[in-house]
């Protein structure tokens, strides 16, 4: 069950409404994370820009939802990991590495390093080391797309979160 109300345009007050006016012009109906979102206009004009700045990342985007998988799959959020899984499957990852990116690895090395830097990223970030990042580099990762992890688990971070605490779920759309 929902903790917190989902807003709409003619719901939502200030920049809230005008967030969500935009989105329902552009796209239609917004999902329950995005339109629970509009209860604070500071978390969903955040979550719009990080999501968008994150549309333009250098990282692959099939590496990118495992990272996601990954970490969803450790923060605990079952709508997000369900939504990662089906843009893994849609980008053609299949079931056995999907499978492999909930543990937090990979078949592939290069891929089972990058999602390592992330879960050190969401766990840890003060164990990352040198030879870490070093072997990024090694297995042909640039900078740019090491970097792009970061902003991967942070959006995932407050996705993840911002689900948990406003209690949606798989099948808690009041409206599906």
């Amino acid at each position: 069950m929902p903790r917190l109300n989902r807003l709409t345009s003619d719901t939502a007050v200030g920049a809230s409404r005008d967030l969500l006016a935009d989105l329902e012009a552009r796209h239609g109906r917004p999902g329950d994370m995005v339109a629970t979102m509009a209860n604070s206009p500071a978390v969903l004009g955040g979550y719009l820009q990080l999501s968008r700045a994150m549309g333009r990342a250098k990282l692959d985007r099939a590496i990118s939802e495992r990272i996601s998988i990954a970490v969803q799959a450790h923060q605990g959020c079952g709508l997000c990991l369900d939504a990662h899984t089906a843009a893994a499957r849609a980008r053609g990852v299949d079931d056995e590495e999907i499978e492999r990116a909930r543990r937090g690895t990979s078949a592939d090395p290069a891929i089972a390093a990058i999602i390592a830097l992330a879960l050190r990223i969401h766990r840890e970030p003060t164990s990352i080391t040198d030879e870490q990042v070093g072997a990024l580099r090694e297995y042909g990762y640039s900078d740019r797309a090491i970097a792009d992890v970061v902003g991967v688990v942070a959006l995932n971070v407050l996705t993840g979160s911002f689900n948990l605490l406003a209690g949606l779920t798989p099948g808690s759309d009041p409206d599906a």
